[in-house]
């Protein structure tokens, strides 16, 4: 068994990316990330430190945008059009989630897809179902997991590989790259009947849904190539994903562990959707 190890390789994309941003300077052009954060949630808290320093690290400008929680949609969106006039900035996220009076989906609608950086929009999302060659600005998570197994020469070409999570964000995207790798892609979510039936297919398993221990050792095919993306805090304070790591590492050819495997890639990724967007909007070649 090896470890996808995560933390390794965002920390050479990263490295590359700041190598990127420095051209970039050299040519006056200064890649930014705007960021808007609704509420002082300790998680989006979290995830805007990770960020924040991955920028840190590359180079890329980052500039945030606090709100109250009693936010209205109207306002956030206001916002967002004056980013998107805005020509010092190339990528707009909005962290998620947002609290239940804002209409998250006009929220999303709202960002210029050539600032998507999240790349949450209609518009990119629709972009990856025709190739390879339009997942330019691909949601980050999928992004990641897809960057870790090919880090790792993980042949997609072919293999059984099968989703469990049909979430907008990770799961629909992340079959959909699958796919486009020519994989053969089962998606399973919590509807489906028998989720063992379908795990025990899988010569790589990817499992985004938010539940502890959800695939346990059983369910996973000896040498499979396990990814682990769900992220779920236990009572103890503990971070954990959603396989059984412990008893599935003895089966697996590889598995990525929670933390340090899609967390970190996610947040890499992010970075080069930035240094990708402001490329593109200033039809620059490196």
């Amino acid at each position: 068994m090896a470890i996808l190890d995560g933390r390794k390789v965002s920390k050479e994309i990263l490295l590359n990316l700041a190598k990127d941003v420095n051209r970039m300077h050299l040519d006056h052009i200064s890649p930014k990330l705007a960021v808007i954060l609704v509420g002082k949630d300790p998680a989006s808290l979290s995830y805007i430190r990770q960020k924040q320093k991955a920028c840190d690290t590359t180079g890329i400008e980052w500039e945030q945008f606090d709100y109250e929680t009693d936010v209205s949609t109207e306002d956030l969106i206001e916002k967002i059009e004056e980013l998107n006039e805005d020509n010092t900035i190339h990528g707009i996220l909005v962290q998620l989630p947002l609290p239940k009076q804002v209409f998250e989906p006009d929220v999303i609608r709202a960002i210029d897809p050539k600032k998507d950086v999240d790349g949450f929009t209609a518009y990119n999302i629709g972009k990856m179902f025709l190739s390879t060659d339009f997942e330019d600005l691909a949601p980050c998570t999928p992004r990641g997991a897809i960057k870790m197994l090919e880090y790792y020469d993980i042949d997609i070409k072919g293999k059984e590989a099968v989703v469990v999570g049909h979430s907008n964000i990770v799961g629909k995207p992340l079959s959909t790259m699958l796919l486009n790798r020519d994989a053969t892609v089962t998606t399973c979510h919590i509807h489906t009947k028998d989720l063992a039936s379908h795990t025990l297919r899988a010569d790589i398993l990817c499992v985004a849904v938010g539940k502890p221990n959800l695939i346990t050792a059983d369910m996973v095919k000896d040498g499979a190539v396990v990814v682990d993306i769900g992220v779920n805090r236990l009572e103890s304070g503990k971070l954990c994903g959603d396989v059984d790591f412990e008893n599935v590492e003895k089966k697996a050819s590889y598995v990525s562990p929670v933390p340090g495997g899609a967390g970190p890639m996610t947040v890499a990724c992010l970075m080069e959707n930035v240094v990708i967007a402001a490329k593109r909007i200033h039809k620059y070649k490196s």
